[in-house]
């Protein structure tokens, strides 16, 4: 290897290229400085939107990448070197990549349109599809909800778009329905009466909406009162549990009695007759089956394919060491009697 021709060409490369060089580093300078301002300049105006910090975040590291790729490409044509190439590589390496995380591609676009859109953020009670628990993260690829059991959850944000999606917590407030079946003997409207003042005695119901309660079925054994009142959302369980309790204990208090299920039992006297039919058992007659199996070239034993040829050579083997004993004596005897 020629090192001084190298050496020499390279300051030939520095000499002929001076002011490139020079205007190399001042643009690189001074684009790094530009590309800090206009990501400092966009974060703070989307910080004063409502947008959430998520994809705030999001948005801010697409266009760094992007400001920065377009800072290379004018580097590398101030040195004349093409870019036509650099181009094509990364638009191949974005194909590439882009069919083969094509899922999590579309997860992160449903991720954009899930934080955009406000369809519900963190800590609310949410449910999809069965499953059900508070948020505990929102990133563009997945949803996180722990259960009231503390179990965690993690759906993906195609799967939330694709699905009914309940916000229990979307609004300040949230309305408890009841049923209560009783008897028919008691009176509707010492019922109505009696489930209208446990409801207004609990200080955690509001007034306004008016609590509800009505005769809604008259069934087989019961009678079925309707209830509804209207609570803060972060008390619905605690209005829900004490409400059913004071509703238990002021029945037994006012004796309004709860429907039970009744059943009427009747004896027969006569004994029913079922005729007989056929003689017995018939006898077994099996059923003649086509042997259906079908060698398989890539899981069964080849030499299944040629039992009879081995069995042959066995029988040709055993026969001809039983000849050749037989006539082993023979010729010992005729060698003797000579």
């Amino acid at each position: 290897m020629n090192w001084q021709k190298i050496w020499e060409d390279i300051v030939n490369f520095f000499r002929g290229n001076v002011w490139n060089i020079v205007t190399f580093v001042v643009v690189l300078f001074c684009g790094i400085i530009a590309v800090k301002l206009l990501i400092n300049i966009l974060r703070r105006m989307l910080r004063r939107t409502k947008m959430e910090p998520i994809a705030i975040g999001f948005i801010m590291a697409i266009v760094k990448f992007l400001l920065y790729l377009i800072l290379l490409l004018i580097l590398l044509d101030i040195l004349g070197i093409g870019v036509t190439w650099l181009v094509t590589a990364f638009s191949a390496v974005f194909l590439a990549v882009g069919l083969a995380l094509q899922n999590n591609i579309a997860n992160m676009a449903n991720g954009i349109i899930i934080v955009s859109s406000g369809m519900f953020k963190k800590g609310d009670y949410i449910e999809v599809n069965g499953v059900e628990g508070s948020i505990a993260q929102i990133n563009f690829l997945y949803v996180t909800l722990i259960t009231s059991d503390n179990k965690r959850i993690t759906l993906p944000n195609s799967k939330i778009l694709n699905e009914v999606v309940t916000n229990y917590d979307s609004n300040h407030t949230r309305r408890i329905n009841f049923e209560f079946e009783v008897a028919y003997e008691n009176d509707v409207e010492k019922v109505k009466a009696t489930v209208l003042e446990c409801m207004k005695s609990n200080g955690s119901v509001l007034l306004d909406p008016a609590p509800f309660c009505r005769l809604k079925t008259l069934g087989d054994h019961n009678l079925l009162f309707v209830a509804r009142c209207w609570c803060d959302r972060e008390d619905y369980w605690s209005v829900y549990y004490d409400i059913t309790e004071t509703v238990f204990n002021e029945f037994k208090r006012r004796g309004i009695e709860i429907a039970y299920h009744q059943l009427e039992i009747r004896k027969r006297a006569d004994s029913p007759v079922n005729p007989i039919t056929g003689t017995g058992l018939p006898a077994r007659v099996e059923k003649k089956r086509k042997n259906k199996r079908r060698f398989d070239l890539e899981k069964d034993d080849l030499t299944e394919l040629f039992p009879l040829k081995r069995k042959n050579k066995k029988e040709k083997t055993v026969t001809t060491k039983e000849s050749k004993s037989a006539q082993l004596p023979e010729n010992t005897t005729k060698k003797t009697g000579k």
